[in-house]
């Protein structure tokens, strides 16, 4: 999904150093190639922000206003399994007959398969898809349009071969190595992890429960340059125990009136479940910032940025990453709240208004 409109997805990075000054040149060496060349392997390379198709990349084209807009595309000629498996049978049925055997054997079989993509792979219209991503090089961030860890992985190979470093992903640990010069493990936990294997898991999560805490008991969160700002948290929500196998114990509550204050919640945070998705949605007068948040890996989905003024489409995409640039200011100032509370406190003032609050919490 794009980020120049609509909603998208993102994960956050940050650069330990500066862009090179011929960003667009090493990126334009390493372009997409032409559709013709595509073949059954997949290819990748860049093209600019603006379609999948875009190849021609210099500082001019990949770069608007004072961001990078970048897509690592990827492109491949496939055959459909039904029109593949179709092929495949009609040959072997030629090949039955053509010998006067009724059965084909599996060797065979692997050696007609084979034939058939290779003749048949070239007629097939490549299938494109893309990674987008903003790097804002002034403050070396960088927005990448995924959240699934096997495109990050794959964006963060790609990049590193193109500028020989590795962007670094925005995530609880990090912040506390770099605010706090402190690890996970060393940080007072909301309440004890059964495994130390989800540490970092259980940081988020119990971030994102203190997001939950500042919303329903109307605190905000203070940034020193843009001032206060509300927290809103909607389901559907998802809450897992900690130490749990993926998918095992889940509760997601998504139905009835107000599922977040519904029996289903205060069962689950009652026998120690936390909270690891919900939809947050942060406001400060007119602008609202509203999305999914996975706590578990600090992306956010269904992403929605304040309406703007601009109208010029350069201006409307430099705009919107203003406001990704307040954004990540609003996430990085309560994740600092929250970790000076909880270091401050020492498991007391905090955890104690905390667990209050999760125990007279009234089901409905």
């Amino acid at each position: 999904m794009p980020f120049d409109r609509g909603t998208f997805s993102f994960t956050l990075f940050t650069l330990k150093d500066d862009l090179p000054e011929n960003t667009g040149e090493i990126v334009a060496a390493r372009k997409a190639c032409k559709l013709d060349e595509v073949t059954g392997e997949p290819s990748f390379g860049w093209v600019t922000g603006q379609h999948l198709l875009d190849t021609e990349i210099d500082e001019g084209t990949a770069r608007f206003g004072s961001a990078y807009y970048l897509t690592l595309r990827r492109a491949v000629r496939k055959i459909p399994s039904s029109l593949l498996n179709a092929l495949c049978r009609r040959a072997e049925e030629a090949r039955m007959k053509e010998t006067g055997k009724n059965f084909i054997g599996s060797k065979e079989k692997k050696e007609i398969k084979e034939s058939t993509v290779e003749r048949n792979i070239m007629k097939m219209p490549p299938a494109l898809s893309g990674i987008p991503v903003v790097i804002v090089p002034h403050t070396r961030h960088l927005y990448l349009g995924a959240s699934s860890q096997t495109q990050i992985d794959l964006f963060i190979e790609h990049f590193y071969q193109a500028f020989k470093m590795e962007p670094l992903q925005l995530t609880p640990s990090y912040m506390l190595a770099e605010e706090f010069n402190i690890t996970p493990s060393s940080f007072p936990p909301l309440s004890p992890a059964k495994a130390s294997t989800f540490a970092e898991e259980s940081l988020g999560r119990d971030f994102l429960l203190y997001l939950w805490y500042l919303a329903e008991t109307g605190r905000t969160i203070v940034t020193e340059e843009f001032g206060e700002y509300e927290v809103m948290l909607e389901a559907p929500l998802c809450l897992t125990g900690d130490g749990e196998d993926p998918g095992a114990g889940e509760a997601t509550i998504k139905k009835g009136d107000s599922p977040i204050r519904g029996a289903e919640v205060k069962a689950a945070l009652s026998v120690g479940k936390k909270l690891k998705k919900a939809k947050l949605t942060f406001t400060r007068l007119n602008q609202i910032w509203t999305g999914t948040f996975d706590a578990d890996h600090f992306s956010f989905s269904s992403f929605a940025l304040p309406e703007g003024d601009a109208q010029e489409r350069s201006e409307v995409f430099s705009e919107r990453v203003e406001f990704l640039e307040i954004f990540r200011e609003i996430l990085a100032a309560g994740f600092r709240q929250y970790a000076n509370a909880m270091l401050n406190g020492k498991d007391t003032e905090t955890v104690a208004a905390l667990k209050e609050w999760i125990n007279s919490r009234d089901a409905i």
